[in-house]
């Protein structure tokens, strides 16, 4: 009796293990692009320099995400730093963070903005050893519980990708694709090395991490597999909304995926209607008064119509309010068309010209060049 039950509880922890094996956690993330110059940033001084801080120190808060949840595998699908401004002592600063999780094995391909150049950190610098880089040639990783296919950019531009005849050597495990690339792009995107989801999915990978587009796909669709998981930090007013990275817990047969923030900001456009508003003075009053929350970074897009001026540099120097780094003045100018076409001047005669075209135009056209060449006669800055 007491032979079948050993036999019994080796045979369960037979499957338990081989269970096991065919489960693997991690964490996706992409374009980071550390030492990034934040450009859009500049009109607000240390304002650049405060957001690369703050890349660094999501670095640090993702590696002791990994660390404390204990995940054994950490892909970086492209644009970890950004070449030609990444700094030494930013990539020894991360490869540290690196060298704290030893037990996780980190796999990092190179995109477009961190290619594997000749002279890259990714070829110069000595890394930590649980550190694999991918060059431009696929290349395959067999792990205890998944196989692991990954390439990247040699060169600032990759018009080809070598998947598209791969066959899956061990379609029985968990296989893993990490790569940086355009999915389903348009022309512009063939030149980031093009992909399309039939191709992918042919080929039966349980999980492709990509990078290259910053805007997570994360729950676009049923059974996903495919995943983007965006910049882990907003560059710019380009990238609105959370960004973070993605944690998987998957089977061959189940995937347990969850986005989590980590970029305490977020870049957000707000309209603002000055339709009533009589005077600059009045639209300063107006910005100020809206409630903003004071962690997020603000572009302002004045809309409505006006009968004055606006400058909006000067508009931008008076308002004081540290989180509003941009304004976009879309509003319309609301000229007496009537009265004006009448007139004998510049503008008298461009109204006429323009609307003696009216029978051959839409009237939303008509108005949209008058509205273009008045701003223009009036000298209109934005």
């Amino acid at each position: 009796m007491f032979q079948k039950q050993l036999t019994f509880f080796v045979f369960i922890g037979i499957i338990i293990t081989k269970e096991r094996k065919k489960k693997m956690k991690f964490v996706h993330m992409a374009d980071l692009h550390l030492d990034t110059p934040f450009t859009s940033l500049n009109e607000v001084e240390g304002l650049g320099e405060k957001r690369r801080l703050e890349q660094r120190k999501v670095v640090k808060e993702i590696v002791e995400y990994i660390q404390k949840e204990d995940i054994p595998y950490f892909f970086i699908a492209g644009d970890l730093y950004e070449e030609g401004y990444a700094r030494e002592s930013t990539i020894s600063y991360i490869n540290g963070l690196f060298q704290t999780i030893p037990n996780t094995k980190i796999y990092i391909t190179p995109g477009n903005h961190d290619p594997y150049l000749k002279n890259s950190f990714y070829q110069t610098y000595p890394w930590s050893p649980n550190v694999h880089i991918f060059t431009e040639k696929l290349e395959k990783i067999e792990e205890p519980e998944c196989s692991i296919y990954g390439f990247g950019f040699n060169d600032f531009y990759r018009f080809q990708n070598p998947i598209s005849e791969l066959k899956l050597e061990h379609p029985e495990k968990i296989n893993i694709c990490i790569t940086h690339g355009s999915l389903e792009g348009g022309t512009e995107d063939r030149q980031y090395n093009p992909m399309t989801k039939g191709e992918l999915k042919r080929i039966g990978f349980d999980y492709v991490a990509l990078g290259h587009i910053h805007k997570t796909n994360y729950g676009e669709e049923e059974n996903q597999t495919i995943f983007y998981p965006g910049s882990t930090i907003a560059l710019g007013f380009d990238e609105l909304g959370e960004h973070g990275i993605l944690v998987g817990d998957i089977t061959k047969t189940k995937k347990q995926i969850q986005f989590i923030r980590m970029d305490p900001k977020q870049y957000v456009e707000l309209p603002i209607d000055i339709s009533k508003d009589t005077s600059k003075e009045e639209v300063i009053e107006h910005i100020q008064s809206v409630s903003l929350e004071p962690q997020n970074l603000y572009k302002i897009v004045l809309v409505g119509t006006r009968n004055f001026e606006i400058n909006i540099l000067e508009l931008l120097k008076q308002i004081e309010v540290e989180n509003i780094i941009k304004i976009k003045n879309k509003t319309k100018i609301q000229y007496n068309l009537e009265t004006l076409q009448t007139e004998n001047t510049l503008k008298g005669i461009f109204v006429r010209k323009v609307l003696e075209q009216k029978a051959n135009y839409s009237e939303e056209y008509i108005q949209n060049v008058i509205e273009i060449g008045l701003d223009a006669l009036t000298g209109r800055k934005e």
